[in-house]
C-alpha cells in the first residue's frame, strides 16, 4: 500500500480538485468492506487495501477540514489524516464486528492531532495529557462561552476554564495568547476560479456513512465500558459509577461514610477502578 497510489493534494490551491477527485471512489457496503479487509489481512492483497483506503478518503477530508481553525494548511491536514487512515487499514481486524470507519476515525484524528501539536511547537504544560487537553479544548469552551473574539480573557473566564480543564490559570492565559490570531478565514481561496473554503463545506451535515460510523463507535464504546466494568470488584464498580458516571458525582466524604473508610481510601479505589476501565477500553480499540 503506497502513498503514491493515492490522490495527492500538494497545496490548498489544489484542494478543491482533490475533493472532487475523491468523490469518484465509491462508498463500500458492509459485506464488501468485510471481504476486502479479509483479503488484505489474510493474503496481503494490496489492491483490496487500496480500495479500503480510497473509499474512506472523504472521511479523512471531512475530519481534516474540521481542524482548519488551527491556522495550518488544510492540504497538510488531509495528508496527515491519510497517513492515519493507512495505519488504520493496516491494523484493522474485520472479525471484531464493526466498520472500518469506526476504527479509522481514532487513527485519523490521532495523526492530525500529532501534526497540529508538532506544527505549533508546543512547550509542555505540566504533563503531555494536560497540554493536549488544554490545546484541543480551549477553543471549544471559548466558543460555548461566546468568547472567540475576546482576545485576552477576563480573570473570571480564566478561572472558569481552568477549573473545567483542571489546569492552572496561568496555563490558560498562556495558551490563549499562543492560539490568538491563528484562525483561518472561511473566505480563503483554495482553488481555481475563486473557490473558497466555505464552498467546500456544503456537505457539512454527516452523510450516511459518517452517521453510521458515529453510531457504531458509540455502541462499541458502550460495549467496551460494560465489559471493562465486569472486571471491577463490587466496591470498585460502585465507586466508579458514583464518581465517574453520574451527572452529579457523589463526594468522597459521602462514599467514605458509606463504606466506613477515609476519603483518601475512596480516592485510591476510584483511581484504581478508572485505570482498569481505561486499560480495558483502550485494549479493545487497539
Amino acid at each position: 500500500m503506497s502513498v503514491a497510489t493515492l490522490p495527492v493534494v500538494d497545496s490548498d490551491a489544489g484542494l478543491a480538485k482533490y475533493l472532487r477527485d475523491i468523490r469518484a471512489f465509491p462508498v463500500l457496503e458492509a459485506e464488501e468492506e468485510y471481504m476486502l479487509a479479509r483479503r488484505w489481512a489474510e493474503h496481503g492483497d494490496t489492491s483490496a487495501a487500496h480500495r479500503l483506503v480510497t473509499s474512506h478518503l472523504r472521511l479523512v477530508a471531512k475530519i481534516a477540514i474540521s481542524y482548519r481553525h488551527y491556522g495550518l494548511p488544510v492540504a497538510d491536514l488531509v495528508s496527515e489524516g491519510n497517513i492515519g487512515l493507512m495505519r488504520a487499514v493496516k491494523k484493522f481486524d474485520p472479525e471484531r464486528g464493526f466498520r472500518l470507519a469506526t476504527y479509522a476515525m481514532w487513527w485519523i484524528k490521532a495523526s492530525i492531532n500529532e501534526f497540529v501539536l508538532n506544527s505549533w511547537s508546543m512547550v509542555r504544560i505540566g504533563t503531555l495529557a494536560a497540554q493536549k487537553k488544554l490545546f484541543f479544548n480551549l477553543r471549544r469552551i471559548k466558543a460555548r462561552m461566546r468568547l472567540l473574539e475576546s482576545g485576552d480573557l477576563a480573570p473570571e473566564h480564566v478561572r472558569t476554564i481552568a477549573r473545567e480543564l483542571k489546569v492552572g490559570d496561568d496555563d490558560v492565559v498562556a495558551m490563549n495568547r499562543r492560539m490568538s490570531g491563528r484562525d483561518s478565514s472561511l473566505n480563503a481561496v483554495v482553488g481555481e476560479g475563486g473557490t473558497e473554503i466555505q464552498d467546500l463545506m456544503a456537505d457539512e451535515a454527516d452523510n450516511q456513512e459518517t452517521t453510521l460510523a458515529h453510531r457504531q463507535e458509540l455502541s462499541r464504546g458502550r460495549m467496551l465500558i460494560t465489559q471493562a466494568m465486569a472486571l471491577l470488584t463490587d466496591r470498585e464498580r460502585e465507586v466508579f459509577t458514583e464518581r465517574r458516571l453520574r451527572d452529579t458525582p457523589v463526594t468522597l466524604e459521602e462514599l467514605g461514610q458509606r463504606y466506613g473508610v477515609s476519603r483518601e481510601r475512596i480516592r485510591q479505589i476510584e483511581v484504581k477502578a478508572f485505570e482498569k476501565v481505561q486499560g480495558a477500553v483502550m485494549a479493545g480499540f487497539a
